[in-house]
């Protein structure tokens, strides 16, 4: 299982050289199994991603694993450590092996839009604010994720007009911006 975790993530790990002003670049994916040994994923996604300050340092979607929202009845589980992918920079915790190797796969298939920051506020107003990992919907097979289910009200009022102002806002926001430096 190890041997075909690392080769997956050698074959994955060959894309697109990361962006300079990313936090990570390195231009590979990084998946941590039980022995301690890693894989990696990088693309050419750009802006910053939003890790909860309240959470575990460099953790992705308050931990949650992204493969999950996608799965079954579509309710997010809380991923392990020892199924930890770094993509971009920063850690994604899956639930299981398969859910890791999934990711790695094609990572922008299932991490949030907008790095995780609320969809809504960036869509509403072109500025980033938290998103809660489960405050979320699954739209045309992407994830975005609100800052709470009151602010997910307003977004579901025009969700396709919110996708269109934060599309058009997102390439101008800084990468190396956070919610609490605008």
């Amino acid at each position: 299982m190890k041997h075909s975790i690392i080769a997956l993530a050698l074959l994955s790990g060959l894309t697109a050289a990361c962006n300079a002003e990313q936090k990570d670049t390195s231009a590979e994916t990084e998946m941590v199994d039980a022995g301690g040994e890693a894989a990696f994923v990088n693309d050419e996604a750009k802006g910053p991603i939003f890790i909860d300050p309240k959470g575990e340092e460099n953790v992705a979607v308050s931990g949650y694993d992204t493969v999950s929202y996608f799965e079954g009845d579509g309710v997010p589980v809380k991923g392990s450590k020892e199924f930890t992918v770094k993509y971009n920079g920063v850690d994604y915790h899956f639930a299981s092996a398969e859910n890791a190797e999934r990711f790695q796969i094609d990572p922008a298939k299932f991490v949030p839009q907008y790095g995780g920051h609320c969809a809504w506020a960036l869509g509403a107003n072109s500025r980033l604010a938290p998103g809660d990992a489960t405050v979320y919907k699954i739209v045309d097979g992407k994830l975005y994720l609100n800052f709470s289910k009151e602010v997910q009200v307003n977004w579901e009022k025009d969700i396709p007009g919110f996708i269109k102002g934060a599309d058009e806002a997102w390439p101008k926001i800084d990468p190396k911006a956070s919610f609490d430096n605008q």
